[in-house]
């Protein structure tokens, strides 16, 4: 009992959800809107795909607070006190989720279609946070020609593609240093939610794209929307300082100059695919799925008891679970999983991680020490209870332990 009670006061001397903060600042999307704060966490690790060698170096990985904001002009969403200053985005960050058969499958059918739908067998293309080079190898395997990636994350021995002579790649943040490289299709996936200045980042892309009115731009980026109406927490943290819907993405590339050729929900709608090119005359009449603003408006002043109904429900469980001597880890080593330890202020409630990226094993989880460990040492820790961090992998995660003939309870967030 008292570890229950100690866990909830943790939860509400860190966490306050309101829609009525006297702060504000003005939107870095649409650069006239007015933010408005309506959920704040304190002191959270400002890193979480870098994970620690030592549990000591997790325990005490460097903190900050978040605060997001609300634009009522645009639908877009912010941390609006994230200090990049404090990221250590390098060789040393885990972000690949190319382990998984369920995202490779994704990721080849969506690739497929770009190529075919927008003919681009024989063209280049430059992707702006290309992490381990993945996507960007696909895309030159499938038919394109040549491909620049820009990531300080890349290593350049953990690539093996038979189009590695096709491949080109600077360990670096994109920047107005970049501006003078020259592609067909500007690519960027999962990486837009990283970028505070979003106006900014976009007036940088468009003096990459210069006067070539035939440039492709293909986003990926996750739904702020779901994130909203499931009160899904675990999806917020310090490195995602940015956050969209269909809407005010949609927006930000028309403030830029370009029109939309697609815009839709993938992998399950936690995803935002968006194409565009530049614009020739601006006169592009709104998609049905830009008019989001009272809908977004809605989730966000019902968000706050959805997340307070939520984090108790969470905390009660698992202490519940704790209380019984259940076994319990967490399936997925990544942002998620740190987001959802660190906020709910979890210790040993969970036993340790799993993931299957053996890049990972043997590592720590900033802010609360969790290991990380092979989801084959299930077999002989028999769990009880798996918390699934993404319920996309459900089938993908219990063929892995019916091969082990475990059948522990999972529990999808």
């Amino acid at each position: 009992m008292s570890k229950s009670f100690n866990n909830l006061s943790f939860s509400e001397k860190n966490i306050s959800v309101n829609t009525s903060s006297n702060e504000s600042s003005i939107c870095p999307n649409c650069e006239t809107g007015v933010m408005t704060i309506f959920y704040e966490i304190k002191e959270i690790p400002v890193h979480s795909v870098l994970l620690m060698p030592t549990r000591e170096r997790a325990l005490g990985y460097p903190r900050r607070d978040l605060k997001l904001g609300f634009c009522p002009d645009c639908g877009f969403i912010s941390n609006t006190v994230f200090d990049p200053s404090v990221h250590e985005y390098s060789m040393a960050c885990e972000e690949s989720q190319g382990f998984s058969p369920t995202f490779n499958t994704f990721a080849r059918s969506l690739a497929e279609r770009w190529i075919q739908q927008y003919q681009l067998r024989g063209r280049t293309v430059l992707e702006i946070g290309c992490g381990k080079g993945e996507f960007l190898a696909l895309l030159v395997e499938m038919g394109m020609a040549e491909g620049i990636g820009i990531d300080p994350a890349f290593i350049p021995e953990r690539l093996d593609s038979p189009v590695a002579s096709r491949l080109r790649f600077i360990q670096a943040l994109y920047g107005e240093r970049h501006t003078h490289l020259s592609a067909d299709v500007v690519c960027c996936r999962h990486t837009l939610e990283h970028i505070s200045p979003t106006s900014e980042f976009m007036r940088t892309v468009r003096r990459t794209i210069g006067d070539k009115k035939d440039t492709l731009l293909l986003f990926e980026l996750p739904d702020v929307h779901r994130v909203l109406r499931e009160a899904a927490f675990w999806d917020i943290y310090y490195e995602h300082c940015s956050y969209f819907t269909t809407g005010s993405l949609a927006r930000l590339f028309r403030k830029h100059g370009f029109d939309l050729l697609e815009l839709e929900l993938e992998y399950d709608g936690q995803y935002i695919v968006i194409a565009g090119c530049p614009s020739n005359d601006g006169g592009q009449l709104p998609l049905d799925v830009e008019a989001d603003l009272d809908d977004i408006a809605n989730a966000v002043a019902d968000f706050p008891e959805r997340f307070r109904d939520l984090r108790e429900s969470w905390i009660s469980r698992l202490n519940w679970m704790q209380s019984q001597g259940k076994r319990v880890v967490m399936w997925g080593g990544g942002s998620k999983a740190v987001s959802f330890i660190t906020t709910l202020g979890l210790n040993d409630q969970i036993d340790f991680v799993v993931d299957i990226n053996p890049h990972k094993h043997g590592k720590f989880v900033p802010g609360s020490g969790h290991a990380v460990r092979n989801p084959e040492d299930l077999r002989d820790f028999n769990p009880d209870c798996v918390i699934l961090m993404n319920p996309v992998y459900q089938e993908e995660v219990r063929k892995m332990l019916e091969s082990m003939r475990l059948t522990p309870q999972i529990l999808a967030v």
